[in-house]
């Protein structure tokens, strides 16, 4: 080999790991943020474990706070991801309303977050952590209720219990009853979010507004009733990934998809209850429903 051609390949070969050095210190740490709620939390710690357990990359899990930063946050590129419900990404973010079908709100947030923003969001985890009624199961039982119809039928002889803004909202009881014009409770008594269950364990109220995959629910064994109707604004939680970071990624984004469909509403509310009632931390209990489920 003469020296001229000796000299090109070593320069060819330092031009390469240069390049593939650089390549990995981009991706070494992917950013990835979340709310400041728990099960918000624990979505950005399953996250993180599941990308560190199937790439080499390392995560960096920041608490951000509410919708505004958060979305802020990953359009500008200051974090890569986030977990985002899709009711809020089509009425907060996108300032759509008027549908309440689960499949176009997905829809009409996925077209609009890429439309407008260059976001990627992905399929959805498969549970709806959306408002919904609640009931203790001897009143499921003696009104043989499943569904906001059948509560309807019965409104007359049951005190609801709930918070002021349930009781005000459009979107709360108001937007139940234009779905529902017969439903009117014998009382109805406003109460703080953290009284609601007191009030229906001790059987000061018969219904309580909730949300659907709250750990309190599973901690007094409640009912959860069917929104029959799709009144309540879905919210089925997927990741949203900024654009660029998505296509540079493709890894990363095929890791996020074997999450997809895989985390049902009870299964959310246990570990919302493990983190919340039990004092297990996050991290612990997103390691512990991946490995139950044969994800690492």
């Amino acid at each position: 080999m003469s020296k001229l051609v000796r000299n090109i390949l070593i320069v060819a070969a330092i031009v390469v790991f240069s390049a593939c050095g650089k390549k990995e210190a981009e991706v070494e740490t992917i950013k990835i943020g979340h709310k400041n709620f728990t099960e918000e939390r624990i979505l950005g710690q399953i996250f993180s474990v599941m990308i560190e357990n199937h790439t080499d990359y390392k995560t960096d899990v920041k608490e951000l706070g509410g919708t505004k930063i958060c979305f802020e946050a990953v359009k500008n590129g200051d974090i890569d991801l986030y977990p985002e419900y899709s009711g809020t990404a089509y009425a907060a973010i996108l300032g759509k309303s008027g549908l309440t079908d689960p499949d176009e709100v997905y829809r009409l947030a996925k077209e609009g977050l890429k439309a407008e923003y260059d976001l990627d969001y992905l399929n959805t985890l498969n549970f709806n952590n959306t408002y919904t009624l609640a009931v203790r199961p001897e009143t499921a039982e003696k009104y043989n209720l499943k569904t906001f119809s059948d509560i309807e039928k019965v409104s007359g002889e049951l005190v609801i219990g709930a918070t002021m803004e349930f009781l005000e909202r459009e979107d709360g009881i108001l937007g139940l009853k234009k779905a529902f014009p017969s439903m009117e409770f014998k009382e109805q008594k406003p109460l703080d979010g953290g009284l609601r269950y007191t009030a229906i364990k001790e059987l000061k109220i018969d219904v309580t507004d909730a949300f659907s995959t709250d750990g309190k629910l599973l901690e007094y064994n409640l009912v959860i009733l069917e929104d029959d109707k799709n009144v309540f604004l879905p919210a089925y939680v997927a990741p949203i990934l900024n654009g660029k970071f998505a296509e540079a990624y493709p890894d990363v984004v095929e890791v996020l998809e074997k999450l997809s469909g895989q985390i049902n509403e009870a299964e959310i509310q246990k570990m919302n209850y493990r983190a919340d009632e039990q004092g297990i931390p996050t991290r612990v209990v997103a390691e512990e429903f991946l490995k139950e489920k044969g994800f690492i």
